[in-house]
């Protein structure tokens, strides 16, 4: 039997009140880490587990948590930062947690916090989360009340505060350094690194930022230890993870299975494979900024190392498929679409090359391709490409544009031969 820790506590009707989460053992692991371990000795259950970030990029959670100074000469304060902006298309896992088990995360928050010894955590949420800001902060409150917030903790003689903040709304605040700007009421733009913001993040001062989907692992690994985390997975990669289908699919969805679960498996007997008369021609697996899948890799574990080898990314497990009655050109146009809009401005390619992307997808789509445009997308794919841009953010949005030229190339040369989009033609 498959266990699901992260999603047991879930019903239709609500989450859990502080009473009933503590009865299914809720903040048993604030108690032994805050009686009995050192916070460096959290640090070192959460490496031995193998806990890597839920985010999207996959970094060993505990080996960030090390870089953060310690010991009395350390800068005072320190922060913890909880991202949940989760504006990613194609990706709502953390809302399920958000709005399911608010007491799950507020646990997991207590726990980073008490391992790097920071004194304020914030739970940064998506401007459109107001049912998880609701729940979030009912759960804040509750917590506070029963001395699991606040100071002196269960007489630990650890202090800590945790407030909630509202995003504007840009999809670049999940960028943790964006996300640190904008708390600090600053434009939400990336800071340059170094410095990291372990070493100086929030007002200058060493912080950690993890996702929320992470923070609520750590529970379970503090009770339960490494061994059994890692044991639930059918990879070298600990745990279970949340991963999501969306798309033209019978059950579109979202559910906890072991890390390393197969494409197949998540979309055939979870999503209940695609609607009748429709085939899978792709799969963007992580969110709408890594490279599509084929069918032929829908038997590739889905875990961190494993999609790397197919030239993808796991990033957050969410897949977004594509159909054989859906235009490739036109899927990956709303995604640039999106990026464009969304972009911060700050540096020259990201902000003069995803509307330049844009613009000429939307002639291919509207039949004023022409014969130089592919060529001009790649060089585009190139220039905006991993260590060319401030951020990650014109980079992932070239995953889908750069996968697709090498997937569908005749779908993008029929715009331009046949001038229009086969698609529409056929509606």
């Amino acid at each position: 039997m498959v266990e699901r820790p992260l999603t047991k506590n879930i019903r239709p009707d609500g989450p859990p009140s502080l009473d009933e989460y503590e009865k299914a053992g809720g903040y048993e692991a604030v108690r032994q880490a805050l009686e009995g371990l050192t916070p460096q000795e959290v640090t070192q259950r959460v490496k031995d587990a193998d806990l890597r970030g839920r985010g999207g990029a996959g970094f060993p959670t505990g080996v960030k948590w090390s870089l953060v100074p310690m010991g009395p000469d350390a800068p005072r304060p320190k922060y913890l930062v909880v991202n949940g902006d989760e504006m990613e298309p194609g990706t709502f896992k953390d809302r399920l947690l958000l709005e399911g088990d608010p007491h799950s995360l507020i646990e997991g928050v207590i726990l980073a916090a008490y391992a790097i010894q920071a004194e304020v955590a914030y739970v940064f949420l998506r401007g459109e989360y107001l049912l998880a800001q609701q729940r979030v902060q009912r759960a804040i409150d509750e917590a506070r009340n029963a001395g699991y917030v606040g100071e002196n903790i269960l007489g630990s003689g650890y202090n800590l505060d945790v407030h909630v903040h509202m995003s504007a709304g840009r999809y670049i605040c999940g960028e943790e350094t964006a996300l640190i700007n904008a708390l600090e009421g600053k434009r939400g733009t990336p800071r340059a690194k170094p410095p990291f913001p372990q070493i100086s993040g929030l007002w200058g001062k060493p912080t950690i930022v993890n996702n929320v989907e992470t923070l609520c692992n750590l529970p379970h690994i503090v009770v339960r230890g490494a061994d059994w985390f890692k044991g639930l997975s059918r990879t070298t990669n600990g745990g279970t993870k949340l991963y999501g289908v969306s798309g033209k699919a019978k059950r579109p969805g979202v559910w906890e299975l072991p890390m390393g679960t197969t494409a197949r498996e998540i979309i055939e007997e979870h999503a209940g494979g695609m609607r009748d008369g429709l085939q899978l021609r792709g799969i963007v697996p992580g969110g709408a900024s890594t490279d599509f899948i084929l069918p032929e890799h829908l038997d590739v574990e889905m875990d961190f190392d494993t999609m790397q080898k197919v030239g993808t990314r796991l990033g957050t497990g969410t897949m977004i498929l594509l159909d054989d009655q859906t235009c490739p050109v036109g899927f990956v146009l709303s995604m640039i679409r999106f990026f464009a809009h969304e972009s911060c401005g700050w540096c020259t390619p990201c902000r003069e090359g995803l509307p330049w992307v844009e613009k000429i997808l939307k002639a291919l789509e509207d039949g004023q391709g022409q014969p130089g445009d592919l060529a001009m997308l790649e060089h585009h794919v190139k220039y905006l490409g991993p260590g060319l841009t401030f951020c990650a953010l014109a980079p992932g949005a070239m995953a889908s544009l750069g996968s697709g030229l090498r997937y569908f190339r005749e779908d993008f040369e029929r715009h331009i031969n046949n001038k229009g989009c086969p698609w529409k033609r056929q509606d």
